[in-house]
């Protein structure tokens, strides 16, 4: 087990929410009460409100150290700035000591305060100082100036809508509709990106009118109006642009920046866990750890009782070999349908695949064992070629040239070997020959993938389809990519479109953040460390992929240091089972035609024939069972949000709420 007495670091696993300007006292107050108990899962220990002329900011926290002094909103010394803040700055006793050195004084022990004395020295350029993952709020008082921001990677949530000439912010969207002046309402628009893209398009969310404050942005709001800055960019290299030097070199580099980025996001008062997958990333973040420290690492994995899914041989063989107190559950099938309801309270947006509910209750097995911050090796695949997508499209490309060629397509069975479906070079030729030689398209990575995808879309009803009015999601993205993409290869443009879109809005928000904030835990990603990001993005295509070799250089980098047979396995995706509970009650009400008419965006006769398709079991493709998720999540997300048939919180369920009035 991992602790170390960090005394000048506090975790900050919050929820924070607002509103500028305020209206009357009474009710800012009872409406900041009802926007933090909506998110009190993110801090169920301690809560605390501020209430100006002008400002109201609120938070919940679940404490770890420093009860008292670590309270929020918190001030600056002349109280002329207030904060609220959800993250964590690793970096922040570096911060403190050079800000000490210029003469500020602190009273806590907490980085809340730190990023507080950064702003107040600084403003928006300390944004570019920080290590971390984090959304902030700070009120300036002599400016009247409300400051929003959020980390690079989109890490952290924060939402917020524009109301009455003003702003309404909150780490949850759930949170928002407590304000009098905000409503739920589905987005079709939305809802056809993520039909696309598994996510919206950044930063429109699912619901009209509620906006994301962006990854690497920050929000001004004052009497001028309200301001979106950019302040961070993902790294995207031309083709002359790459890193110079041997792959040698570049292991040496990244083995460097990668022991840091572990070693600052060790840093706590608390014991640190760690997921243990049996893959490849999640054995080398275990493997730094415990470099950095050789106490007894708690480490923690989640298993299925259906085969397809199952990864426990590899994670038996990962806590062997690193000698771990681990801890592992199993999930059955029915499993995913009992939580269901109550991953899309969380999740807050409609989704394809099941798989962030067993990642709920990993991070419950992880609350249950006293463990509130895990390390995860996410970011890995994302930055070094790990996916098959990229080979996919490198394949593709390469069969491009030659596209009746019988050969070049067999490549593809290399990929998805437990693909039955996919046996002979016929059925690989009718499923990833989509758009084959249109290689010039600065998507053409994942036009595939958006393909199948978007075959779901013809469930929508025809008032939906005439609201889009002939709108395609991909257009709409391209058009924004033709100055950025010119002159960058294939995998560099897969890369960021898988970053942007799918990492940052999907994965870290749906298998990550609300999924382990749901049981009160905090998820650390040391790859994606903003320095760990900018130095993989300008390495050369080939220190990633080589000859359908992927994540080159961390292979390299780990001979000797890890069981053959996990540097070797084959790359095998987090994937989890279907719903298969198809008579639910519940599920049933959502699907019948009563509900899916009143919700007005799916064609009943056809979500009919889908369901009794999917309970016969009979030939169920993979968009099938996309097109039944989607459909369920969104009829379910219709149900708890826009109809309001979910049990109401209690205001009295806020614990030991703090409140300072201020003229």
């Amino acid at each position: 087990m991992i602790r170390r007495n960090w005394s000048l670091f506090i975790n900050n696993m919050c929820g924070i929410a607002g509103f500028y300007p305020c209206f009357d006292r009474d009710n800012s107050i009872n409406v900041l009460r009802s926007m933090l108990t909506r998110i009190k899962h993110r801090g169920p220990d301690q809560s605390g409100i501020l209430l100006t002329n002008e400002i109201g900011l609120g938070s919940v926290r679940l404490s770890i150290l420093d009860l008292d002094n670590g309270r929020m909103p918190l001030s600056n010394q002349d109280a002329s700035q207030w904060i609220v803040f959800n993250g964590e700055i690793f970096n922040h006793l570096e911060l403190k000591k050079d800000l000490e050195s210029k003469g500020h004084v602190f009273k806590t022990t907490t980085d809340t305060e730190v990023v507080l004395h950064l702003y107040e020295e600084y403003g928006v350029d300390s944004l570019n100082k920080l290590n971390g993952q984090f959304a902030i709020a700070i009120w300036d008082i002599s400016k009247k100036e409300l400051f929003l921001a959020r980390d690079r990677v989109g890490i952290r949530p924060l939402f917020y809508s524009k109301v009455n000439n003003g702003i309404v912010f909150a780490s949850e969207m759930k949170a928002l509709f407590e304000h009098p002046s905000i409503e739920a309402q589905i987005s079709p628009l939305a809802l056809t990106q993520i039909f696309t893209f598994w996510t919206t398009l950044s930063p429109l969310t699912i619901f009209k009118d509620i906006l994301e404050v962006q990854p690497g942005h920050y929000i001004l709001a004052n009497s001028n109006g309200i301001n979106e800055v950019k302040y961070w960019e993902l790294p995207l290299c031309k083709r002359h642009e790459y890193k110079n030097g041997t792959l040698k070199e570049a292991i040496n580099e990244f083995k460097e920046l990668f022991s840091d980025a572990v070693k600052i996001r060790l840093r706590a008062d608390v014991t640190v866990g760690a997921y243990l997958s049996g893959g490849l990333d999640s054995s080398i973040t275990t493997s730094f750890i415990k470099d950095n420290n050789q106490e007894r690492l708690q480490t923690f994995s989640l298993g299925f009782t259906d085969k397809e899914f199952d990864e426990s041989d590899f994670q038996n063989e990962a806590v062997e070999f690193f000698q771990t107190n681990h801890k592992s559950i199993k999930c059955e099938n029915n499993d995913i349908a009992k939580i269901f309801s109550d991953i899309i309270w969380h999740l807050e947006t409609p989704i394809l695949r099941s798989s962030p509910s067993p990642m709920a209750m990993l991070s419950k097995l992880v609350r249950k064992n006293d463990i509130k911050v895990v390390i995860t090796g996410e970011g890995a695949d994302e930055l070094l070629g790990g996916y098959n997508i990229f080979k996919e499209a490198l394949i593709r490309q390469f069969w491009a040239k030659y596209p009746k060629s019988k050969y070049r397509p067999l490549l593809l069975k290399r990929l998805y070997p437990y693909m039955s479906q996919l046996n002979g070079a016929r059925a690989l030729n009718l499923f990833f020959s989509y758009k084959l030689t249109e290689t010039d398209s600065l998507v053409y990575s994942h036009l595939l993938r958006w393909n199948n995808t978007s075959r779901i879309k013809k469930y929508f009803s025809e008032d939906v389809k005439t609201e889009l009015n002939g709108y395609h999601p991909i257009d709409e993205l391209e058009s924004t990519l033709v100055e950025k993409f010119k002159d960058v290869d294939l995998l560099s443009r897969a890369q960021w479109l898988e970053i942007k879109l799918f990492m940052s809005g999907y994965l870290l928000s749906s298998q990550g953040d609300r999924m382990a904030m749901a049981n009160s835990v905090e998820g650390r990603y040391p790859f994606l460390d903003h320095r760990v990001i900018e130095f993989c993005m300008k390495l050369p295509s080939s220190y990633k992929i080589r000859c359908l070799d992927e994540k080159v250089l961390l292979k390299k980098m780990m001979v000797g240091k890890l069981p053959e047979t996990i540097l070797n396995r084959p790359k095998q995706a987090y994937r989890a089972p279907t719903i298969n509970n198809l008579n639910s009650t519940y599920f049933n009400n959502m699907l019948s035609e009563k509900q899916i008419t009143s919700a007005g965006f799916f064609n009943y006769e056809m979500v009919e024939k889908l369901v009794l398709k999917m309970k016969s079991n009979n030939n169920i493709s993979e968009v099938d069972k996309m097109a039944y998720m989607g459909i369920l999540s969104t009829q379910i997300l219709d149900d708890l949000f826009v109809k309001k048939h979910r049990a109401d919180l209690k205001k009295s369920d806020l614990i030991d709420c703090k409140l300072i009035l201020l003229n």
